[in-house]
């Protein structure tokens, strides 16, 4: 349903419920103040472009989305592909970037994409969000410490080599603000966390710093000024060799969007009781990043730890993300003057309580026990992510995935000789109704059973049971009852076992074939290649056409009969 949350809950909308939202708003907003200059600063851009995404971005996504308490704005996902795309194509490049990626999720909303989204791995997930969480951590080393030295190397090891040799050069009063903050963080979120413990943390931090006359670097020192008022549109003139060069990143950007901000709804629903709207969501998350970028924003997304701060606050609907960014707005508006006294350490010491928290320690440690496919994709997409590239670790993640998917799916799906097990053992399932063992087979009648989606992952195996007959026999009949689903591996391998079967004047019998793929059948043209006659709902009808192919009376169903798949063959176009 392609229908903003907003414009469903103002319905029933009453001024409890506007209440609730204003102070749900004000509050998330005040949370968002700290975080949204930290991400900036740690994506290689000025603080005010933070705040313009967290008010433009968030105010769409409240405004268009469709999960009734998402709050949207920069986050920890987006500091490590910006700061590269920063480094690389500078701010014009980042535009482009986030505009291609919007109109990426926007593609995805309109193509009802939203739910495939939710079936990335857990695996891929945790790798590159733990691996953002490290590579966070190692940037904010020189801030927090106030280390004298130029700006380190953008690659990991490199980076803490230079650590290392300029370690002796720290600014106590720095180490001192930085580690300072975490502290108060910390301590605000156990015994008070009703507060917004970063603000606390960044507020505590900067008194210090004005009240003792500290000489540590700050906002100001850094950046100047913070704007009072949100820019004007813009956008940098057209190149399309340097949008080319960017879809890469681009992809990046709009598949993290799109992955967090589904997976914060998720969270959101679950804790109150509600079901979102995940294409409408991408839908939003598309406009928003478009909107950020034109109004010199970086790239948007839904924030977990904000959307939560949201629902405990007593968020009832999408307007307290509006006011969450009014709020900031106003707050942009009135104490701009005042940010430039910010210590950058304190703001350092904010991401690194950031980056703890996406590490995701538990559930890391916990995946190490899990199959040891699922460990090599965990550790692959993990190590990529710090020590290569985000892009390239999420591309790679997702394909390993993919894989490992085909692998497990190939492994359950089973391709047997029915009528050779039986010499074997005597029956196949004696729990079955439908089972062969309850069935005369004919001589010169064999039966293959495939169990599981005929895909793909599967054909090699098919290929392999059918050439175990030696010498072709006068009838095959392939039971389907257990094959939910057909592709077109499928139907080129089936295809070409047909051409196999009229090569060995085999007469192909189809049984129990499901609505899926029996229509996938019938568009490939193998519905009249193998012929209606052919085809059949169940394995009864099915000997019956074979019995009639080599001349024997037909057998009288057994009692009771269960059918497989009530007469699906015979509603098939023809």
């Amino acid at each position: 349903m392609l229908k903003p949350k907003l414009f469903t809950t103002l319905e029933t909308y009453s001024k409890k419920t506007f209440m609730d939202d204003l102070f749900a708003g004000l509050t998330v907003g005040v949370v968002a103040l700290p975080l949204a200059m930290a991400f900036a600063i740690a994506s290689g851009v000025p603080p005010e472009r933070g705040l313009f995404t967290a008010i433009i971005a968030g105010f769409l996504i409240s405004l268009l989305g469709g999960s009734r308490v998402q709050i949207g704005g920069p986050t920890g996902a987006f500091v490590v592909i910006v700061a590269g795309i920063m480094a690389e194509h500078g701010y014009d490049g980042l535009v482009y970037c986030t505009i291609m990626a919007g109109f990426f999720l926007i593609a995805l909303g309109l193509s009802k994409m939203g739910g495939l989204i939710k079936f990335i791995p857990f695996p891929v997930i945790t790798g590159f969000t733990s691996g953002i969480a490290v590579v966070i951590f190692s940037t904010q080393i020189k801030d927090l410490l106030g280390l004298r030295m130029p700006t380190p190397p953008a690659e990991f090891i490199p980076k803490w080599i230079e650590y290392v040799k300029h370690l002796g050069t720290f600014t106590p009063a720095a180490a001192g603000l930085g580690i300072g903050t975490i502290i108060v963080i910390f301590v605000t979120r156990k015994f008070i966390p009703r507060f917004p413990a970063m603000l606390i943390g960044m507020g505590a931090a900067t008194i210090v710093s004005v009240l003792l006359g500290l000489d540590v670097e700050t906002i100001g020192s850094r950046f100047g000024d913070l704007p009072r008022v949100l820019p004007a549109p813009e956008l940098p003139a057209f190149d399309i060799e340097k949008m080319k060069s960017l879809i890469a990143p681009a992809f990046t950007v709009g598949l993290l969007a799109a992955i967090e901000s589904l997976l914060s709804a998720t969270v959101a629903d679950g804790m109150i009781g509600g079901r979102h709207r995940s294409n409408m969501e991408l839908i939003a998350q598309g406009a928003a990043n478009v909107g950020s970028a034109v109004f010199g924003g970086i790239p948007a997304t839904g924030a977990i730890a904000r959307t939560v701060t949201n629902i405990k606050s007593g968020a009832k609907t999408p307007v307290a993300g509006i006011i969450h960014a009014i709020s900031l707005a106003l707050i942009l508006l009135i104490f701009a003057p005042y940010a430039k006294m910010i210590p950058l350490a304190a703001l350092a010491g904010i991401l690194v309580v950031v980056s703890y928290n996406m590490s995701e320690i538990e559930n890391f440690i916990g995946l190490l026990k899990a199959p040891k496919s699922d460990v090599m994709v965990l550790l692959t997409t993990f190590a990529l992510t710090v020590f290569v590239d985000l892009t390239i670790a999420v591309q790679v993640g997702i394909v390993l995935a993919a894989l490992l998917f085909i692998r497990r799916m190939s492994e359950v799906t089973n391709v047997g000789i029915v009528t050779r097990e039986l010499q074997g053992n005597g029956e196949d399932d004696t729990g079955d109704p439908n089972a062969i063992s309850r069935r005369d087979v004919p001589s010169g009648v064999e039966v293959f059973e495939i169990q599981g989606p005929f895909f793909f992952g599967a054909a090699d195996r098919f290929k392999e049971s059918v050439s175990l007959i030696e010498k072709p026999v006068p009838v095959i009949i392939l039971r389907l009852r257990n094959v939910p689903a057909i592709d077109a591996t499928g139907l080129y391998t089936l295809k070409d076992f047909l051409h196999r079967c009229r090569r060995d004047h085999t007469t192909l019998i189809l049984s129990g074939v499901h609505t899926q793929p029996l229509f996938a059948i019938e568009r490939s043209g193998l519905w009249n290649m193998i012929g209606k006659e052919n085809i059949f709902g169940n394995i009864d009808d099915a000997l019956d056409r074979a019995r009639e192919i080599l001349g024997l009376p037909k057998v009288e169903r057994p009692a009771p009969f269960v059918p497989v798949v009530a007469r699906e063959a015979e509603k098939a176009p023809e």
